[in-house]
């Protein structure tokens, strides 16, 4: 139970910090390099996405990062389902082939979710 309860420890930590400091303040929490850089990487929004949560903004979450609102639920069900097998005293077997499509389809959705975000006008910009 050591490594879930730790993950969802941590994760848990981060959100408060998200929560208390505010990273719609300019560089309250640094500045991106792609930003900097002039284009908006598939992360961009992500912390704003968080705090917006935080505050239970969910339109303003999805404005800041739509890619992080609609993954979060399939995370958090991961994360509850990992907790649950550790606690039961169980290991889930995952195919290997399962991993890579998930793990490309992912990747795949995320280059295409960079693509539209960072042609001129997009409203996935955030």
């Amino acid at each position: 139970m050591a490594a879930p309860l730790t993950t969802i420890g941590a994760l848990g930590a981060l959100t408060l910090a998200l929560h208390l400091r505010d990273p719609h303040v300019h560089a309250s929490w640094g500045l991106c390099p792609s930003a900097l850089m002039g284009f908006w990487c598939p992360g961009c929004g992500g912390l704003r996405a968080v705090n917006d949560l935080t505050n239970l903004q969910l339109v303003d979450a999805a404005s800041s990062n739509l890619a992080l609102v609609v993954a979060l639920p399939f995370a958090l069900a991961a994360l509850a389902l990992w907790t649950a097998d550790r606690w039961r005293g169980r290991r889930r077997a995952v195919p290997a082939n399962a991993v890579a499509w998930t793990a490309f389809a992912a990747v795949a959705l995320l280059v295409v979710f960079t693509v539209l975000r960072n042609l001129s006008g997009s409203w996935l910009a955030p």
